[in-house]
């Protein structure tokens, strides 16, 4: 899919997330992996925590799912994104495509719509590739605590020049 021409603005900065199409809604997914990462929730503060342990569908080399099609019953806490959804979610990371949309500030350089390569994501840091450690199924839940992270949540370093 064509990210614009010389004539007319990209989708995502005219339309609404409710206004986009399946096609269009779904090229926004960066591929980063961070949403597919096991996230913790205090119960005390409700603070969301990531881990670098992924969900046992994550392609760790990829940062795709391994069974898109199905996720939802294949893994009991999948969460489908839905333009509400998105607005509030708060374990949604700050480079989520998804996110930065609805907030309103646009597509990051990053972004394969703007940058015309699906690496840039992988090249900015912001994919999870490299950084997951292990599978949530290869993982006892015991040891969780121990795989809390702090840059699934934090912006990615700025271009390279």
């Amino acid at each position: 899919m064509a990210a614009t021409t010389d004539d007319e603005p990209p989708f995502w900065e005219v339309k609404t997330l409710e206004e986009m199409t399946r096609e269009e809604w779904e090229s926004l997914c960066d591929g980063c992996g961070r949403c597919c990462l096991v996230k913790l929730e205090d119960v005390d503060s409700g603070e969301i925590h990531f881990t670098d342990i992924g969900c046992k569908l994550l392609d760790a080399k990829t940062c795709r799912c391994r069974d898109y099609r199905r996720r939802r019953s294949r893994v009991a806490d999948c969460v489908k994104l839905t333009p509400e959804a998105v607005r509030t979610l708060s374990w949604l990371p700050v480079t989520c495509a998804y996110r930065r949309i609805a907030e309103g500030r646009g597509l990051a350089w990053w972004h394969p719509l703007v940058s015309g390569t699906p690496e840039t994501v992988h090249q900015a840091g912001v994919s999870v590739r490299g950084r997951v450690s292990a599978s949530e199924e290869d993982t006892p839940s015991d040891d969780w605590l121990d795989r809390i992270v702090k840059w699934p949540n934090r912006p990615p370093r700025p271009p390279r020049r």
